[in-house]
């Protein structure tokens, strides 16, 4: 990673049962602050965001706002539920294993054996989602 770039938290780290959000929340300050390598500018709001941000029922924009306002990942996930839908313990279970399986024998295999190829550090068999690259792409271990 270059000088003065940082990496955001893991996509597996969750913060009530929410898998992801630690991550979205430092992805949008680490934006807004300048730190966070260009390579993750693109899919802002996209992807596992989006997805996120779906599940709370909120919109990522509404969200940012609420983050760079200065909300810690626990205020922003009081204010998500409390302008979104609180979602029960079995759909946070279901949204965890959605998450934790992206890619894995679904319609994302395709593009992740893609991705896997794109570099010998990820061309790996033990990477079977979308979470275990990129724990891997970013120097974590599975």
């Amino acid at each position: 990673m270059p000088e003065g770039y940082e990496m955001p938290h893991s996509a597996r780290d969750e913060l009530d049962g929410i898998i992801y959000l630690p991550r979205l929340c430092d992805k949008i300050r680490k934006h807004h602050a300048g730190t966070l390598h260009p390579e993750f500018h693109t899919n802002l709001g996209l992807g596992m965001d989006l997805w996120t941000c779906q599940f709370l029922g909120v919109d990522y924009n509404d969200l940012k706002a609420q983050v760079l306002a200065g909300a810690t990942d626990e205020d922003a996930l009081i204010w998500a539920r409390e302008n979104g839908v609180n979602r029960p313990d079995y759909e946070k279970a279901w949204f965890l294993a959605y998450m934790k399986n992206r890619g894995f024998r679904d319609d994302l295999s395709k593009r992740l054996a893609e991705r896997k190829k794109e570099d010998p550090k990820t061309d790996r068999d033990d990477i079977l989602s979308f979470m275990d690259y990129i724990e891997v792409d970013e120097g974590r271990s599975l």
